[in-house]
């Protein structure tokens, strides 16, 4: 019984966060994308970054080499690690695939991600990335994988960097996540509590000038 509890707070807790409301007509799921980032700290001082793709159709479908693709098995299933020193640059990667629709001819792209090797993720990252894999030279769904890369990395790196050098509010060098979306806007709220050296008030409109 305590444990039902349990599940029952849990799951109202969940639901008050619920960014969707429920759909109002009726509908039926056609395709799952799922991408999901891990990161690791390596005992060398460098970070693994492991990305992973799978896409699942709800329906059966012709399958390109023939016979029939069943609903609920991947369609791409697409892995990809890289490793990152400090300043946020690749050092090695590799990609695997573990379901693909044209079998080994799309598998036999996966060496040409060693060509991610060099990049830093901060600095151009995915220009370089469209230029080195676009169209033929690259895998669609392996290339978009890349796209989680960068902000993964910053958010897993975010707290060792705070932890030895922790922000202070008054950083002389102006945070790169300043005015980097929304919430972080220079005349925002979040900005003048936690940065205020770079907090820029907005400025007021007079009436009638």
């Amino acid at each position: 019984m305590r444990y039902t509890r349990l599940v029952i707070r849990l799951f109202s807790s969940l639901n008050r966060f619920m960014p969707l409301p429920p759909p109002t007509v009726s509908r039926e799921p056609l395709h799952t994308r799922t991408i999901r980032a891990q990161a690791f700290a390596r005992v060398d001082g460098q970070w693994d970054i492991e990305a992973e793709l799978i896409d699942i159709k709800a329906y059966d479908f012709p399958h390109a080499k023939g016979g029939v693709h069943k609903a609920g098995t991947p369609v791409h299933h697409m892995l990809l690690r890289i490793t990152i020193n400090d300043e946020l640059t690749i050092t090695d990667a590799v990609a695997v695939y573990d379901a693909a629709p044209y079998g080994q001819l799309c598998v036999s792209i996966s060496d040409a991600y060693q060509q991610l090797i060099g990049l830093n993720l901060v600095k151009g990252f995915r220009r370089a990335v469209r230029e080195r894999f676009s169209k033929t030279a690259g895998c669609t769904h392996m290339t978009e994988l890349t796209d989680v890369l960068p902000t993964v990395a910053i958010q897993s790196m975010a707290n060792r960097v705070h932890s030895t050098n922790p922000p202070t509010g008054d950083e002389p060098v102006k945070p790169f996540h300043i005015d980097g979306c929304h919430a972080m806007h220079s005349s925002g709220e979040v900005v003048k509590v936690k940065y205020p050296r770079w907090y820029i008030a907005p400025q007021v409109e007079v009436a009638g000038v």
